[in-house]
């Protein structure tokens, strides 16, 4: 079986790579469980992974012909989470267009030429909602995003659908929550905040909070999404609903309760290094987000939210976080 990872260098990518690995085999669009032979991860940096399966590509992502070079005829599945993040994107129209509308759809158009349709994971946002909306937000609330990011990512999320159902691609999308803790340096997601209150403190570094303490974030954990990623692959077609997108399950935290989390596990020195320094940029961005949804469809379909906060940190932690002593 040959997979594609794109954004393979980056945290999420790499992560799933590595499970993919110790996995050893995944279903195909016909049904039938094949061992991986061929991972091939594509990105704008080589990512640090050492496997005899494993290919690495760079370059970039809206380039025809290096996809075609690195989608090939034979190729299985796709797993596309490359993207310009939330902030980038706002800050920076035309680069988020290239790379996360133009890109998505060449790689699409590639995936489309081929013989045999390949399974297509697509990384969607919450960030499609926004504005006035239910709360909880129900599996069938329209598309209104207020941000450059969701536009973009809702407008993936129809391509996915539309090539699926033009039978072209076996496409599934998910709306991912806030992902964190996120190991590494911050980034330029507005989102990068609910993983920087935490990882720093731990590891004894000051880290600024550019939003109030009463602010709502809906959280999955790194465990939880790559495990996502592998379930929604491994899903049948007929598993999918119509729209071929679920919003994954999360929990709503405040940044408040995320502290009192971290606190519990790492102890209260951590929390005094929070220091709460507003960014109206970033709170703008934040607060068209909603925090509460209802996920009957993803849980019905086996995907999985994590028990509590207090869990994620432990596991942030026991995956090499340094907590001084």
């Amino acid at each position: 079986m040959r997979i594609v990872i794109t954004g393979g260098a980056g945290f999420l990518g790499s992560r799933l790579a590595r499970a993919l690995l110790a996995r050893g085999s995944l279903t195909d669009a016909r049904g039938e469980r094949r061992p991986i032979q061929r991972l091939v991860l594509l990105d704008v940096v080589a990512p640090a992974l050492s496997d005899p399966r494993v290919s690495t590509v760079t370059g970039d992502l809206a380039d025809p012909a290096l996809i075609e070079r690195v989608v090939t005829p034979d190729t299985d599945a796709v797993f596309h989470l490359a993207a310009v993040v939330s902030g980038q994107a706002e800050a920076e129209f035309d680069v988020g267009m290239r790379v996360n509308v133009d890109a998505t759809r060449t790689l699409l158009e590639r995936c489309r030429s081929l013989a045999r349709p390949p399974k297509f994971v697509f990384t969607s946002s919450l960030a499609v909602f926004g504005g006035s909306l239910p709360d909880p937000v129900p599996d069938d609330a329209r598309l209104t995003p207020q941000t450059s990011y969701g536009a973009q990512k809702a407008i993936g999320e129809f391509l996915v659908y539309d090539m699926t159902r033009k039978g072209y691609i076996d496409g599934r999308s998910l709306r991912l929550p806030t992902i964190t803790v996120r190991p590494g340096k911050p980034n330029k997601a507005a989102s990068s905040f609910a993983s920087g209150i935490i990882r720093e403190p731990v590891a004894g570094v000051v880290s600024e909070c550019p939003v109030p303490e009463t602010t709502g974030v809906w959280i999955l954990s790194p465990r939880r999404v790559v495990e996502a990623f592998i379930h929604a692959q491994e899903l049948p077609s007929s598993a999918w609903p119509t729209t071929r997108v679920v919003n994954l399950p999360g929990i709503t935290l405040s940044v408040r309760e995320m502290n009192d989390a971290m606190g519990r596990v790492a102890g209260p020195e951590s929390v005094a290094r929070v220091k709460f320094v507003p960014d109206a940029r970033i709170n703008g961005i934040v607060k068209t987000w909603p925090v509460r949804f209802r996920t009957p469809r993803a849980d019905a379909m086996g995907f999985r939210a994590d028990p509590d906060f207090d869990s994620i940190v432990r596991d942030h932690i026991e995956n090499g976080a340094v907590i001084p002593a």
